[in-house]
């Protein structure tokens, strides 16, 4: 016996650790080996002792390099040398060089390693053997043309095979004569690179064949066993995925393998662990000798999870000397091994499966494995910081699970599979989820093409990875800032807002919306119409902020308060969150789902009335849509929580509002038709928008089928005296209940609202305080008070209101930037007629314009703008249309008069160009004659209703093309938003691809990032909750890019980000327009190995241009047409990214 007491192993990563343990608990000192690409590698750490191998540059070489291994264990007195897997593992060459420095080679003979390592020996020792063995070539073939006169003998199909290696590589199925050439050299050049050897053969292709091997293991006194075997048939590309011990074969089945493998090793006289293959043939039954492995396998672990033998061990022992009977080993005859259970090995690799399963590399910024009870990883360079190169393959980690049963074990590797996070490269993780529990994997059945015809393996979802990208959100604001916050305030409040305790665990109370249910729409509204009570509608989820902050508050924190208002404020007739100026805003600014904001508040406040405004046939949109988008769009706002739906139009156009109304009709919700007020009813001179001219439109709408009749004051003209004269009309020509919605611009509102009252008004909107006043909606709190004690009492509990104020004026302080500057109320709303939430925006539009101080001439061309279109109806679309011609006339230092007298040529504004034109509709009077003429410029002006003549939109057709766009499956919702918003929602869309559902982020990290030190809390779901600290920002690279480093959970975690402000110094990949054929792109990320074209070779079709290398898998690109090759951008060496452009042609 030989005792090895520094043992050198020639390999790399969780093979090299495998071995280098076993050693430790020999008590043998370990050595490792690593080339240069591999400096970081964690093999080299788990060694006692490291050396680098080899030169820079050369990441498989170095471990191919059989003199300076064995010159490198000289140097170090190393007694002996295991090789692993791959590599050098059945390289006779090595096996002879440390024979000859007197070193222990940690495996077979060299005689064995010719003749098994060899396939074409190996399959003649088969047959010395009497093992039945496929039909193939009897020797390495010389070249191409050898190979096709021998698959012409054999029949196509035929298998190309390395003659020196196994894994896979060096393999190719040939279909048909023409492909042997090229399948040839890809092989050729695939064994060379993966075992140092060009030689190839050929056997017979089995079309449907399982793929069954033996383990064996021999030692140097004539004693050989085996360990059952493998079920090795989940293969991709020839490359085993998923192994399962022992096969679910049926018993004769799997005693005939192994007694085949048996006869085969004592024929060859084997000495240490080896394995031998064969191929079942799944419609015969017969089984075929393929290939000896004489080396530890990857797949090594499922046996001994089943047998309890440690091979490796076994291997180190055998190599000594000692027997197979010694206790140390324990395998004193056939007898002595047994199975135990099942165990499976799944083969975790860096790959993207939906992708053709590319490789793909770079940091691995999290890593989390699982664990358990049967569970056993053995893993390379897998943890958090390690880099994933190109040059070696793509394993990650290999997981073995064991249990009783086969099913057993399956499920506990579901379960360890879904534990996994991999954060940072992409995983073949879903993939695997997806095979483990298919049934035809839990029947045994699988054949070797068993992923390839099974398409339904790649259907998953990707994983959403909502941590690291939340991470790499606040990374992004915290260098480059908010886009809504162009300069950070500094002071601005951060911490949450505390909110009194609302009895959580006692029922919410009924409110409005149950009343509804049970009565139905035309009872409901008869009972508004019998309470003497004045009922109130809050606005502070809406309108109100819109109106002040530019519709800028979040759902974050209207979910903070949405218990308060359910259990506490359930006497409110609703409240008005949704619809208008929010759905865009929602996904432009806030970055966040409009309809998610809808559901959610539906699911916490259950109990009161959810009321929209909706712009007609402009949906909440700002132009005109069909009326099956409109119907459409409301018949799923009604199912996803809506119950009053308040219809305007922007010039008081009917016709644009029977669609929407009718569509309401066809649901339980409220249709609730607006009037929308401007002039003064109380004014003698104004006589275009009279008493009689609302009254003449409340009973058409009553006509239309109207539920509710609202008086929509967006600027809030209609002063106390004339809203109680309106009031008082409309109850004496309509039975409709009344519902009042006013603005507070000029500080008298809430007077409006209790004359109102008086007159016999059923429903007023208001404003929580802190959002109430000026261009908001009066004051809530104060009316509730002003009619406590009186007939009109509303019920409402003052103390509730008060906390619900004093929450919103905490929240308030969150939204700083987005105060409009207005201190206090102001008379002059009554000459320009801005309506509330206009105001606060057109603010915003000319500071961003630089027009901030000069906001009076504004207001003055406003003014004028509204009297050159003939004074029309302003609100959301026509009052932009007013806004952007009154910036307009500013910007270009124009009076309204000299529009008419100027004889320059003026580009207008689309949006007054599409209203004069009757885009939006017919308003009261029409448009001024002149006027028009000189804005439309000859184009003729639209008739009647502008939806009239729209097509309905293809909603299928939509969804199918949105589908594609989105990568996933379109939601009735996407196509909603997308057909109101299409720009919108597909910037919305990226951006939440990109950075995941920022709306879980409390408002001061959505807008403000983190300070390093900093802490926050993001509950991504129920239950599920991410503690996110910023530690440190990095300095930048010369690229620009800082890397920012966090701490989630408690655990590391560091996303890059470009720095804006910076100029990035170092060269970018130029990257391949895919709609142009001429620029022809890398197809996967990795090395270029082969360019076989220059500028100005022509090139025919299906002609090869290029080989690309990425993890040992090669892919080659052709040419897809006929031309001449312009531009070269690559050479052998250069490393590319997928979609970078490396030929042109001309």
């Amino acid at each position: 016996m030989q005792p090895i007491c520094r043992l050198l192993v020639a390999n790399r990563s969780e093979i090299a650790i495998r071995i280098f343990r076993a050693g430790h608990e020999l008590g043998i000192g370990t050595v490792a080996v690593y080339a240069h690409e591999d400096r970081y590698a964690l093999h080299r750490f788990k060694a006692d002792e490291a050396y680098e191998i080899g030169a820079p540059g050369e990441p498989i070489k170095s471990y191919l390099d059989v003199e300076a291994l064995v010159g490198l264990a000289v140097e170090q007195s190393i007694d002996a040398i295991h090789p692993g897997y791959g590599f050098l593992s059945e390289s006779p060459a090595l096996a002879r060089a440390c024979a000859k420095a007197g070193i222990i080679f940690v495996g077979p003979s060299v005689r064995l390693l010719e003749q098994l390592g060899d396939k074409v020996a190996a399959r003649a020792l088969g047959k010395r053997a009497g093992v039945p063995v496929l039909p193939g070539s009897e020797r390495p073939l010389a070249d191409a043309a050898e190979a096709k006169r021998v698959a012409k003998r054999l029949g196509y199909p035929v298998l190309l095979k390395a003659a020196k290696g196994g894994g896979g590589r060096g393999m190719r199925v040939v279909e048909r004569a023409a492909d042997v050439p090229s399948r040839f050299e890809e092989a050729q050049r695939e064994s060379m690179a993966a075992f140092g050897s060009p030689d190839l053969f050929l056997e017979r292709y089995i079309a449907r064949p399982r793929h069954i091997e033996v383990q064996l293991l021999g030692d140097q006194h004539g004693h050989l066993v085996h360990l059952y075997e493998r079920d090795c048939s989940v293969q991709r590309r020839h490359q085993k995925v998923v192994e399962i011990a022992p096969s679910l074969l049926p018993r004769a089945a799997r005693e005939e393998v192994c007694t085949h493998a048996l006869a085969l090793g004592r024929a060859a006289g084997f000495d240490n662990a080896g394995t031998v293959e064969f191929l079942l043939d799944s419609d015969t039954g017969d089984c075929f000798f393929i290939e000896v492995n004489p080396r530890i396998q990857v797949e090594h672990t499922v046996t001994e999870a089943v047998t309890g033998v440690d091979i490796v061990k076994a291997q180190i022992l055998a190599a000594q000397g000692i027997a197979l009977d010694d206790d140390r080993i324990g395998l004193p005859s056939q007898q002595a091994v047994s199975v135990r259970g099942h165990a499976i090995q799944c083969r975790v690799t860096t790959e993207v499966p939906e992708n053709s399963f590319i490789p793909d590399y770079g940091k691995i910024t999290h890593y989390r494995s699982p664990g358990g009870m049967g569970v056993r990883l053995d893993a390379g360079t897998a943890f958090s910081g390690a880099v994933v190169t190109p040059h070696y393959d793509s394993l990650l980690v290999k997981v073995v699970t064991s249990g009783q049963r086969f099913p057993d074990a399956a499920r506990r590797m579901e379960r360890c599979l879904q534990e996994f996070r991999v954060r940072g490269v992409k995983t073949n993780l879903p993939f695997l989820i997806n095979l483990v529990l298919h049934p035809t994997f839990l029947e045994g059945a699988c054949t070797t093409h068993f992923i390839d015809e099974t398409p339904e393996l790649l259907e998953f979802s990707a994983p959403r990875d909502r941590a690291t990208k939340l991470c790499t959100y606040l990374a992004e604001v915290a260098i480059n800032g908010h886009p809504l916050v162009p300069e950070r305030p500094a002071d601005v409040r951060r911490k949450p807002v505390p909110l009194p305790p609302h009895h959580g665990q006692q029922p919410i109370p009924d409110g409005t919306r149950d009343r509804l249910r049970r009565m139905g729409a035309e009872r409901f509204c008869g009972w508004i119409r019998r309470q003497r009570p004045l009922l109130v509608t809050d606005t502070t989820f809406r309108d109100a902020h819109q109106s002040l902050l530019a519709t800028r508050i979040r759902t974050y924190d209207m979910l903070a308060v949405a218990d308060l208002y359910a259990r506490r404020a359930s006497t409110l007739f609703s409240l008005e969150m949704w619809g208008g100026a929010t759905f865009d805003s929602a996904m432009r600014f806030l970055k966040e789902s409009p309809w998610d904001r809808l559901t959610t508040l539906r699911e916490r406040i259950p109990n009161i009335l959810f009321q929209m405004l909706l712009r007609g046939a402009n949906g909440v949109g700002y132009g005109t849509y069909p009326d099956n988008v409109v119907r459409a769009f409301v018949a799923e706002s009604a199912s996803a929580g809506i119950d009053v739906f308040r219809i305007f139009d922007a010039l008081n156009y009917l016709p644009n509002m029977k669609a929407a109304m009718d569509a309401v009709r066809r649901t339980d919700a409220l249709c609730e038709a607006a009037i929308c007020y401007t002039g003064d009813i109380l004014d003698p001179d104004r006589t275009k928008y009279s008493l009689d001219y609302y009254v003449g439109l409340a009973k058409k709408l009553e006509k239309m089928g109207a539920h509710l009749l609202a008086i929509k004051d967006m600027a809030g003209l209609c002063k106390p005296y004339a809203a109680e004269r309106l009031v008082k009309a409309l109850r004496q020509e309509t039975d409709l209940p009344i519902h009042f919605h006013t603005h507070d611009s000029a500080g008298v509102q809430a007077a409006a609202v209790l004359k109102a009252t008086e007159a016999g008004l059923d429903i007023a909107d208001a404003a929580s305080g802190p959002l109430s006043g000026m261009t908001s909606q009066p004051i809530m709190d104060g009316i509730v008070e002003a009619l406590r004690f009186t007939k009109r009492d509303t019920g409402l509990d003052g103390e509730a209101l008060q906390q619900i104020a004093e929450y919103w004026e905490a929240a308030r302080d969150f939204y700083q930037p987005f105060e409009a500057g207005m201190r206090a109320a102001s008379a002059d709303v009554y000459r320009h007629e801005m309506p509330g939430g206009q105001t606060t925006n057109l603010r915003q539009q000319a500071a961003s314009l630089g027009l901030a101080s000069r906001w009076h001439e504004i207001c003055r061309a406003y003014e004028d703008a509204n009297r050159l279109l003939g004074d029309v109806i302003k609100v959301t679309p026509s009052s932009k249309a007013i806004g952007d011609l009154a910036l307009y006339l500013v910007t270009n230092n124009l009076s309204a008069d000299a529009i008419l007298t100027s004889e320059r040529e003026l580009a207008f504004p689309d949006s007054v160009v599409e209203l004069v034109a009757g885009g939006l509709g017919q308003p009261h009077g029409g448009f001024p004659p002149k006027v028009r003429q000189r804005i439309l410029r000859g184009q003729k002006p639209k008739r009647g209703r502008p939806g009239a003549g729209l097509p309905a939109a293809d909603l299928k057709a939509v969804r199918a093309t949105l589908s594609d766009e989105l990568g996933r499956p379109a939601s009735r919702r996407d196509v909603l938003s997308h057909l109101m918003f299409p720009k919108v929602f597909a910037e919305f869309s990226a951006h939440e691809d990109r950075y995941s559902d920022v709306s879980v982020l409390p408002t001061p990290s959505f807008l403000y990032g983190l300070e390093p030190g900093e802490e926050t809390v993001v509950e991504i779901e129920r239950g599920k909750t991410l503690l996110i600290r910023l530690v440190a920002i990095g300095e930048p690279n010369d690229d620009g890019v800082r890397t920012i480093f966090f701490e989630l959970n408690g655990q590391p975690r560091h996303v890059t980000v470009q720095d804006r402000q910076l100029t990035a110094s170092a060269p970018a990949h130029v990257q391949a327009d895919p709609a142009d054929p001429k620029q022809l792109a890398a197809a996967m990320p990795g090395l270029v190995t082969l360019v076989a074209v220059k500028p100005g070779d022509r090139v025919s079709r299906g002609e090869k241009l290029l080989s690309l290398e990425a993890m040992k898998m090669e892919t080659s690109i052709y040419a897809e047409r006929d031309g001449e090759v312009a531009e070269v951008l690559v050479h052998p060496g250069t490393q590319v990214v997928a979609g970078d452009l490396v030929i042109r042609l001309a």
